[in-house]
């Protein structure tokens, strides 16, 4: 007992010291980024160098020295038969989103579509390869708002989806004009849940007052420490209701091939599955996609950095983690499908 005692105390002034130097340096961060400016930096890179890389790496270690130079002289000779064609290939931006609960990639993203729309033009395309269990209503809302820009600039849009876009993440993907998902993604679940404890009953079992004070009739429904009332249940729910009907005539918006009552279930459904629901349009991985695009078309993939100062950066990775945390214990109640 002794040696527990002697190392948890120890453990306690471990965690002290580390707080001490995280503060310090947090404080530190403050004072050297007081009054420095703030800002961001928009990524180019040409995807077809990256295809291109990896087919020559190929044919490098396959090909014999003479088919390797002759095939080498004939690319050469295409190229500048092109140049002198003035031949001019179809342009497709690649834009990635991997979001969190409160949909965060969205400050990146409206950069990267107000970036793309300044020489986009409807013989382009945009693909967005898009990763998301959903989130936030507000967060979404403005996230899927950036991809009606393209939509609405008459810019093509095809969104990927590799592994997950439901809730808040198939509120993004419908907006495309085409629909591509891997076999066993999964997408729908065009529902809205909320969720929060109440602890009336244990402050109540030990005495403790809490006292929630409003002006407005529904200014306060449910509360984690107020007692709730079956009138603020049902304008809770009221509210849900609303939320869920405004997400399903979104969804109907883009998608009218749907039958909306029936997919608007909160279920989700893997890619094989969605297909013949009409939640996608072909099954087919982003990678594939890209690659076949690259033969006959310049791919730019953008990506707008912020810059960040430590302490933001340091944020940042706690969010992350947080989100990260909240996400896997969603997973293991099978609640990864919500929309809140």
């Amino acid at each position: 007992m002794e040696f527990l005692v002697d190392y948890a105390a120890f453990l306690a002034k471990t965690l002290t010291l580390v707080l001490a130097i995280l503060a310090i340096l947090l404080t530190l961060a403050a004072i050297r980024s007081k009054g420095r400016q703030t800002g961001g930096q928009l990524h180019v890179n040409k995807l077809n160098d990256f295809y291109k890389a990896l087919r020559e790496r190929l044919e490098h270690s396959l090909l014999d020295k003479e088919r390797l130079k002759g095939l080498r002289k004939a690319e050469a000779k295409a190229a500048k038969q092109a140049r002198k064609a003035g031949e001019r290939k179809p342009r497709v931006f690649v834009l990635d989103f991997d979001g969190d609960i409160r949909a965060s990639a969205t400050d990146n993203l409206r950069h990267e579509v107000t970036a793309l729309l300044t020489m986009a033009t409807p013989e382009d395309e945009v693909v967005l390869r898009l990763e998301s269990g959903g989130g936030m209503v507000h967060g979404y809302g403005l996230a899927a708002s950036q991809l009606v820009r393209i939509r609405q600039a008459g810019v093509p849009l095809t969104v990927c989806v590799d592994k997950v876009a439901a809730s808040g993440g198939y509120m993004m993907a419908c907006i495309g004009e085409k629909i591509l998902s891997a076999p066993f993604a999964i997408l729908g679940s065009i529902g809205v849940v909320a969720q929060l404890p109440n602890l009336h009953r244990l402050l109540k079992k030990h005495d403790i007052d809490f006292e929630v004070l409003t002006a407005g009739e529904y200014k306060r429904t449910l509360t984690v420490f107020g007692e709730n009332t079956e009138k603020g249940r049902e304008k809770f729910q009221e509210d849900l209701e609303t939320t869920h009907e405004l997400f399903k005539n979104f969804v109907a918006r883009y998608r009218p091939q749907l039958a909306i009552d029936e997919i608007a279930t909160g279920e989700i459904w893997l890619g094989l599955t969605a297909l013949g629901k009409g939640l996608v349009d072909e099954l087919k991985t982003s990678d594939e996609y890209l690659a076949e695009r690259a033969r006959d078309a310049e791919l730019f993939q953008l990506h707008y950095v912020e810059k960040k100062s430590l302490q933001e950066r340091v944020g940042l990775a706690a969010s992350v983690a947080l989100d990260r945390l909240l996400l896997n214990g969603l997973s293991r109640l099978n609640q990864q499908r919500f929309w809140q």
